[in-house]
């Protein structure tokens, strides 16, 4: 047997008791208490950037929606009524008609062209 290894157990074993003494009487007891108090203010404060984050993204998606919306609602009628007069018989080459075309090409361009702006703007 070695008597340096039985040394070490016996030290380790008082280590451990004075360590078990001094969590039962709560000499650590303010440290603890401290760590606990620090990881729910960290805790809390995670669960408010995460609310924050997703109320953030519920308004992006109310404006985008909101503004898919009124785009339809006014070239919607525009879009009808070229297609309408398309059909009805006029030519692509009549001037009318291509003017209406451009504008049902051209007016949702501008529009997805302003919607991908402000998104990256508001990304940066």
């Amino acid at each position: 047997m070695n008597p340096a290894g039985s040394g070490n157990d016996s030290l380790r074993g008082a280590r451990n008791d004075h360590d078990m003494v001094a969590a039962l009487v709560g000499i650590q007891a303010g440290r603890e208490r401290e760590i606990a108090h620090r990881t729910s203010r960290v805790v809390m404060a995670s669960l408010g950037v995460m609310r924050d984050q997703k109320a953030g993204r519920q308004r992006i998606r109310a404006v985008a929606l909101a503004s898919l919306l009124v785009v339809l609602l006014v070239l919607g009628p525009l879009m009808w009524w070229a297609l309408d007069r398309l059909f009805a018989g006029e030519h692509l080459g009549d001037l009318t008609c291509q003017f209406n075309l451009w504008v049902c090409i051209l007016c949702p361009a501008l529009v997805a062209a302003a919607l991908v702006a402000g998104w990256l703007k508001h990304r940066s």
